[in-house]
């Protein structure tokens, strides 16, 4: 038996199956034909639907989305978190117009494979408030504070697009400052005594590298991706020009790309008593290749992994008593020093290569200001 003929409505179409039911179907606002995700039994019933979509049109609840959604989720072909994370991950775009670093979206995807795995086979429009809070508070219960965060950060961006796309309503991501949560640990800048310590202790060919992350505040990525012609000497002022990176990506190796931000780049000018150790290492270990990296891996060509490094910075840190002592925490020393020698937020921001003021902030400590602060208002009274 054929199908039969298309019945006009005045919204929508009406035809009948060979099999007696009834599909209907209809334009909408984006000038694309919609069929029902499936089969009536009554043209009452067809007619009932296409009033919905209309309903959904004038109020401007409609979405492009909406029947092909539904029609998924009726053949059990709902887009899942997974894919969509992925799609979000492989297209994402910065301000800019650049895709995410290799870096970058290489975490994203730990995290979906990860703190973000109970999402994966769930479709979008199935994760509600409610399923993200109990998420959210399994992970704050088995102290992952930090990475809840940053999970419930890339959760909270990715249902952004979503619904941005119109694949969803509204951002099933509602609790507030689950995105800035921290664990409170504050990073303890060495003292003077202690960087001095690590510098007796540490390997003699990386002594160079606590001089420059401590006083040029370079990062580590920074760090080992700097070269001989980076390293400018002109009339006893050594100057650090700071405009790579390289990150290790799983399933890539070492990529180089740029610093973390456009501020990234910059050039440091290193206090005069740390000169010599620099000019020592740049004669005694480096390349005379302008190309030559400056704290290479033992063949001397590949870029010093972090772990490679680890072997040599835990017993230095470790003799100084430090054991807490992230390589980070350098960067807080040099920023707390510039800090302590009159800096100003600005220099501060500069010399670190921060893009904001409020991030170099994150970076100063008292580290005995109050008390000379203290001193002075007693002058004054």
């Amino acid at each position: 038996m054929a199908t039969k003929r298309k019945r006009r409505e005045s919204f929508g179409a009406i035809r009948q199956r060979s099999s007696g039911r009834y599909q209907a179907s209809y334009v909408g606002p984006d000038g694309e034909r919609h069929n029902a995700p499936q089969t009536f039994d009554t043209m009452t019933d067809a007619r009932g639907w296409l009033a919905t979509q209309q309903a959904a049109i004038l109020t401007g609840e409609w979405s492009r989305h909406d029947t092909a959604r539904a029609s998924d989720a009726k053949r059990g072909r709902g887009v899942t978190f997974a894919e969509y994370a992925e799609e979000w991950i492989s297209t994402r775009t910065n301000r800019h117009g650049d895709h995410l670093r290799p870096r970058t979206a290489s975490e994203y995807r730990r995290l979906v494979a990860g703190p973000l795995k109970p999402f994966s086979g769930l479709r979008l429009s199935s994760i509600s408030p409610e399923s993200v809070r109990s998420w959210y508070s399994s992970l704050i219960t088995a102290g992952t504070k930090t990475q809840a965060a940053r999970a419930y950060e890339l959760l909270k961006s990715i249902m952004t697009t979503a619904v941005a796309d119109d694949r969803l309503k509204t951002n099933p991501c509602q609790i507030r400052g689950a995105a800035s949560a921290s664990t409170g640990k504050k990073v303890k800048p060495p003292s003077a005594a202690e960087l001095q310590i690590i510098l007796d202790n540490i390997t003699p060919r990386y002594r160079a590298a606590v001089v420059l992350a401590a006083w040029a505040g370079v990062r580590y990525g920074e760090l080992t991706e700097l070269r001989r012609k980076d390293i400018e000497i002109t009339d006893g002022v050594v100057i650090v020009n700071v405009s790579r990176a390289v990150t290790h990506v799983t399933g890539q190796g070492f990529v180089v790309g740029q610093t973390k931000s456009e501020a990234g780049v910059r050039s440091v000018v290193l206090p005069p008593h740390v000169n010599a150790t620099v000019e020592a290492h740049l004669c005694d270990e480096v390349g005379r290749f302008p190309e030559s990296l400056l704290f290479p891996a033992a063949d001397g060509s590949r870029h010093l992994a972090e772990s490679t490094f680890w072997k040599h910075w835990d017993p230095a840190r470790t003799a100084a008593k430090r054991p807490d002592l992230p390589w980070h925490g350098l960067r807080h020393y040099g920023a707390t020093r510039a800090a302590l020698a009159g800096a100003t937020l600005k220099e501060l921001q500069s010399r670190l290569g921060h893009s904001t003021v409020a991030a170099a902030m994150r970076y100063q400590h008292t580290a005995g200001r109050d008390e000379e602060l203290a001193r002075r208002m007693s002058d004054l009274a």
